[in-house]
């Protein structure tokens, strides 16, 4: 059985992954039959958020623990063996992938990966193993990616800003609608626009199906 990791950086949308892009991309795997395995770096949050006030809270999280809330405990943290464990990867969004995968949130174009995402995104690339990503997601493909002379398609919906810094990092950005996916053949790359423009459920669940379905197919 074919297994897809998806790579979770948190639990909440303020501070982590976004928790429906992340339920979704795990109901989709369930319905694709193949093995989901669920991923976090172990290491603590940039910032904790209060959902329900959204305001930052002085509170330390733990990436691991927290995304374990997603996975009901079925996790395993990132490490140096995850790129062979694993057929193929998705990233779901929120802010948690700007913000622990990567510092993009406070630094823009400008921004640095963490070393073990990147390690595990170009060692996947380089056993040509698929990669998903959804909403804000592709921001990291596009700076580990770019940073190695790698121009892979992506697309985050019709944003300009980050459709540019995308650009500007080395990667090549496509405009897609919330349902669409942007599909990068060569490089075994798919990305999807999520709550990046969807406003809702339903909205976004096209999309990441298809995301899903393309990333498993190319396995």
């Amino acid at each position: 059985m074919k297994k897809i990791g998806v790579l979770l950086s948190g639990c909440g949308v303020n501070d982590g992954s976004e928790i429906h892009e992340a339920t979704l991309a795990l109901y989709f795997l369930d319905r694709q039959g193949v093995e989901r395995v669920c991923i976090a770096p172990d290491g603590p949050q940039t910032r904790v958020v209060d959902h329900l006030s959204g305001g930052q809270v002085d509170e330390e999280r733990f990436m691991l623990t927290e995304a374990a809330r997603i996975a009901r405990g079925d996790i395993r943290p990132l490490d140096g063996d995850t790129a062979e464990q694993i057929d193929g990867l998705v990233l779901p969004g929120g802010y948690g992938a700007v913000l622990n995968w990567c510092d993009y949130a406070t630094r823009g174009r400008e921004m640095t990966v963490r070393e073990d995402v990147a390690s595990l995104l170009l060692r996947l690339h380089e056993r040509k193993k698929p990669i998903g990503a959804m909403c804000i997601a592709p921001v990291v493909l596009a700076r580990v990616f770019g940073g190695q002379g790698i121009a892979v398609q992506l697309t985050i919906g019709d944003n300009p800003t980050v459709g540019g810094d995308i650009e500007a990092m080395g990667a090549q950005h496509v405009i897609q609608l919330v349902d669409e996916v942007a599909v990068d053949r060569a490089h075994k790359v798919v990305s999807t626009p999520a709550y990046m423009l969807g406003e809702n459920v339903a909205q976004i669940g096209p999309g990441i199906e298809k995301l899903v379905e393309t990333v498993v197919g190319m396995t």
